[in-house]
């Protein structure tokens, strides 16, 4: 699909893209550039299609797309990867800026970096277990690293034990 055409697939039901279950085409181009712009989609051409894009840019154009839905809740996984510094950086704040709007906005990624800039809190699965969520203002990269040894199994356990 070009590019026009993706954005529709979150944006269906927006009365500037739909009328009457009929796709307005200058509503998909608008929200399409303004993804583009927003998000800094670098293309080959107006409108091309999306398998066209460079892996990064098709990140940058499919996070703005969901991004720009402002939806009340958003689960991302590796929202940052592949793609370069400044994007990286503007697709960092965009999900700040939609968990500050009040959307509950779950974040999984390997970069720890991004976990800390991003994260109020922070939970770590090890061996298929959930740790608790911690106030990411109380997290280290020691703490992150001991709840991926399976810190949080030792815990559990001694509670267990105790009961």
């Amino acid at each position: 699909l070009s590019l026009s055409e993706n954005a529709v697939l979150s944006h269906r039901s927006e009365a500037a893209i739909t009328d009457n279950g009929l796709i307005k085409f200058s509503g998909a181009r608008e929200l399409a550039a303004r993804i583009i712009t927003t998000f800094d989609v670098r293309k080959g051409r107006v409108d091309p299609p999306a398998g066209t894009l460079s892996g990064g840019n098709l990140q940058k154009f499919v996070i703005g797309r969901e991004l720009d839905r402002k939806p009340g809740i958003l689960v991302v996984n590796q929202p940052t990867w592949g793609v370069d510094a400044g994007a990286s950086a503007t697709i960092r704040q965009a999900l700040i800026d939609l968990a500050e709007r009040g959307s509950a906005v779950l974040v999984i990624s390997q970069d720890l970096d991004e976990i800390f800039e991003v994260a109020d809190r922070i939970a770590v699965i090890s061996r298929g277990q959930l740790s608790e969520a911690y106030p990411a203002r109380e997290m280290t990269a020691e703490k992150i690293g001991l709840l991926m040894a399976g810190a949080h199994e030792i815990k559990e356990a001694s509670h267990a034990a105790r009961a």
